[in-house]
């Protein structure tokens, strides 16, 4: 068995010769669930873009289970990774059974029609995210975490090996937050590998089994939660200084920026904004 299924050699990432991360060097192997984390506008949806093959490498190259991503077909890519969108919009007037049917594509030639395996695996996949009852409702009626929701279970209709994962929390409530996370732990479990852009650091920390974390525009550190979830590192990649506290009771990190950091805002910018009066009086 590969031992490898995605790596990234020595890559810059960016658009039109700008370069957003350089140099940036990993090995991601079978049954890791790996986040992506660091500050908006890092690079993060770049890189993955990248990884999928949507936006060009500048420099380096992607290898996916021992081949260059550039000689892979699209269906043949589709086969094992699979890719969700940060933000993705649906034209047309599809239902949320279309639109999760669509994760079955390229296991189907263009004559061919799903089979009642296809539709049970649609069916299984709708279920799970909790969006059975609503897969006959046109997608663009719903709210944006319900659509988010219908895109992850097209992800899991694909059945790839490999999921790339864009931000795929966004719009969740907590419950469904956690259920994408033990997810995605299970089926790393089952020999799945599954790499996530993750902007809650503390979900990161308690369900993945290794961060990547960018900033400064390079890769700043690499290896389990409890290593790459300093204080030092995570102030260095967001800009500001961001304490990290760990419950002796439950094991999960407390991620934030001291009170006395967000306070020290310009006055007369506060002023403009809010007035005089309570605010200035924050203690």
């Amino acid at each position: 068995m590969n031992e490898t299924v995605l790596q990234g050699i020595n890559l810059t990432v960016g658009y039109a010769q700008r370069a957003v991360l350089a140099d940036v060097s990993f090995t991601i192997g079978p049954g890791e669930f790996v986040g992506l984390v660091g500050a908006n506008g890092a690079g993060k949806s770049t890189l993955v873009k990248t990884l999928r093959g949507l936006v060009p490498a500048l420099g380096g190259s992607v290898q996916l289970l021992g081949r260059d991503i550039r000689e892979l077909a699209p269906r043949t890519f589709a086969q094992q990774a699979a890719y969700l969108a940060q933000n993705t919009e649906i034209p047309f007037a599809y239902t949320v059974r279309d639109v999760v049917r669509t994760g079955r594509y390229p296991y189907l030639a263009w004559w061919q029609r799903e089979s009642a395996q296809d539709m049970a695996i649609v069916d299984a996949s709708l279920a799970f995210v909790g969006m059975a009852e609503l897969a006959d409702r046109p997608l663009r009626e719903l709210s944006g975490g319900q659509r988010q929701r219908a895109f992850f279970a097209r992800v899991l209709a694909q059945q790839a090996p490999v999921l790339l994962l864009d931000e795929p929390a966004t719009g969740l409530d907590l419950i469904y937050q956690e259920e994408l996370f033990r997810f995605c732990r299970e089926s790393c479990a089952a020999g799945r590998t599954v790499l996530m852009v993750v902007h809650e650091l503390g979900l990161a920390a308690r369900f993945c089994s290794r961060l990547l974390l960018v900033g400064q525009g390079k890769l700043l550190a690499d290896g389990k939660p409890q290593a790459v979830l300093t204080s030092a590192r995570l102030s260095a990649a967001y800009g500001a200084p961001i304490a990290v506290e760990q419950s002796p009771v439950t094991g999960h990190f407390d991620i934030f920026v001291p009170p006395q950091v967000i306070r020290e805002e310009k006055p007369q910018l506060r002023t403009l904004l809010f007035g005089r009066g309570t605010m200035d009086e924050e203690p």
